[in-house]
């Protein structure tokens, strides 16, 4: 049969594209996978390979330097396959790869023009059985950390296929009565045990089809595996915090409990100290008009607190209207200030004062009142704690178009840091004696007359509270 050589290669390189085609779908897979691509690269090449050898005969002789080169380059890329298994660097290898194939080109097209059958043989059977000894090193070492059935199989058939490259190699070489003649003269023996070796080549990429599909199945089981631990885990959380909920619930309230308890002593404890100090004064008979009314008035101003402290968080929970009216908010500064006058006075505290006149907000006079109490309160505790000698307190009062900032800076140490993310947070608080529920009340009550309140570095290491409120013109 004058082209059954071309034939069988023909055939050989549509069994190669039947794979090729079959291993599509694992491009899309290759992400979930420790491999990579390289073999289906050379899979490419063997089919191209075949098809030059299957053409070379009737279009052009030199189609069999480009079928010997593709032949190379995908026994080449299967030894870089068997690399990447081993999770060996390849990249180096990949970008010196067109200049080895190059040069196999030239030397075998020298060897096909001046050159003698036996010598191309030898050439490219020498080339072959170094990238089969190389896949044979790379596939015995990944053995040795894990055992793959198609592992071992392409073992087999790669060792086949070296096997019979020595012994077609022997047979060309040993051979007396073969001249100079080409690929589809070689006599029939050496002919059989090229196509044997080439059965071998196919058999090998069924085994790295089957190794490759393997190896995605074990993926996707673990990955399964994973989702399932990842949802068990999951709902083992949502358990646990639910569990965690209900138990701190009863801790929570008392917390809440005790935070109110202690934002309503202030009030109370110096309603006891002034009624303390009116008994004195009467069992000394030295109760006077004023002393009586001085005294009378910072009793009910204590009762207004506590009374504003519980209106406050009342209306957390209710809908009820605001009793608003007008004020200017410079008379409600200097009412408090009336108030702490004594203890910023025992304290050695400055007061410096800058707030315009005519900042007039319409609000609950007693809930403003609370409010810059409450700041002033922060400033001197934050002064005492420092220990400084000559503490100052600047409040600032301005209007700014349609709003009046309020500004309170003390000299103080300022707000530790761990403390600024959630400084108007419910139970957080930066004192050691404090319950977190000063400025969390704060807030609300600004926010309720749709201002703000907010928290600021002084540049003198203090700290700064600032509110926003809008002006009634």
């Amino acid at each position: 049969m004058k082209y059954a050589n071309e034939a069988l290669f023909l055939v050989f390189s549509l069994l190669l594209s039947g794979l090729f085609i079959s291993s599509i779908p694992y491009f899309r897979k290759s992400r979930l996978s420790n491999f990579n691509n390289l073999w289906l690269i050379a899979l490419g090449f063997n089919i191209i390979a075949f098809l030059c050898f299957a053409s070379a005969s009737t279009i052009s002789p030199f189609l069999l330097t480009l079928a010997n080169t593709f032949f190379f380059a995908a026994y080449f890329f299967l030894a870089l396959f068997s690399r990447s298994i081993n999770a060996g660097s390849t990249k180096r290898l990949i970008r010196v790869s067109p200049a080895l194939f190059i040069f196999f080109a030239f030397v075998f097209e020298y060897l096909r023009q001046h050159g003698t059958f036996q010598a191309r043989v030898l050439f490219v059977v020498c080339v072959l059985i170094a990238c089969l000894v190389w896949i044979l090193i790379e596939l015995f070492i990944a053995r040795k950390k894990s055992r793959h059935i198609q592992l071992d199989f392409l073992m087999l058939t790669t060792f086949a296929e070296l096997v019979l490259g020595l012994i077609r190699l022997w047979m060309v070489l040993s051979a007396t009565t073969v001249g100079n003649i080409n690929l589809y003269e070689e006599p029939f023996v050496s002919t059989l045990v090229r196509w044997f070796g080439v059965s071998f080549t196919i058999l090998s990429y069924v085994s790295i089809l089957g190794f490759w599909a393997e190896t995605l199945s074990n993926e996707n089981a673990k990955n399964i595996e994973d989702n399932i631990r990842v949802r068990d885990l999951l709902l083992e959380r949502e358990s646990l915090i639910a569990n965690l909920l209900k138990a701190n619930k009863t801790a929570a309230t008392g917390a809440l409990s005790a935070s109110i308890a202690h934002e309503l002593n202030q009030p109370s404890g110096a309603s006891n100290l002034n009624i303390q100090f009116l008994r004195m004064k009467l069992e000394q008979g030295l109760l006077s008009a004023d002393i009586g009314k001085e005294v009378l008035d910072a009793l009910e101003f204590d009762n207004n607190r506590a009374a504003t402290i519980v209106k406050s968080l009342r209306s957390i929970f209710t809908e009820a209207d605001l009793q608003t009216q007008e004020y200017d908010l410079g008379d409600l500064i200097a009412k408090v200030l009336d108030i702490v006058k004594p203890e910023l006075k025992a304290k050695q505290i400055q007061i410096q004062l800058r707030v315009e006149s005519g900042l007039i907000i319409k609000v609950s006079a007693s809930e403003i009142e609370q409010v810059i109490l409450n700041l002033l309160n922060n400033a001197i505790q934050s002064i005492t704690s420092s220990a400084m000698s000559d503490g100052v307190i600047q409040i600032e009062a301005f209007a700014d178009r349609d709003l009046v900032n309020f500004s309170i800076t003390d000299s103080g140490a300022g707000v530790p840091a761990q403390f600024k993310q959630n400084l108007f947070e419910l139970l957080n608080t930066t004192k050691q004696s404090g319950m977190g529920l000063g400025l969390w009340l704060c807030k609300h009550i600004i926010t309720r007359y749709d201002g703000a309140i907010w928290h600021e570095d002084s540049a003198s290491q203090g700290a700064i509270f600032r509110v926003r409120l809008p002006l009634q013109r």
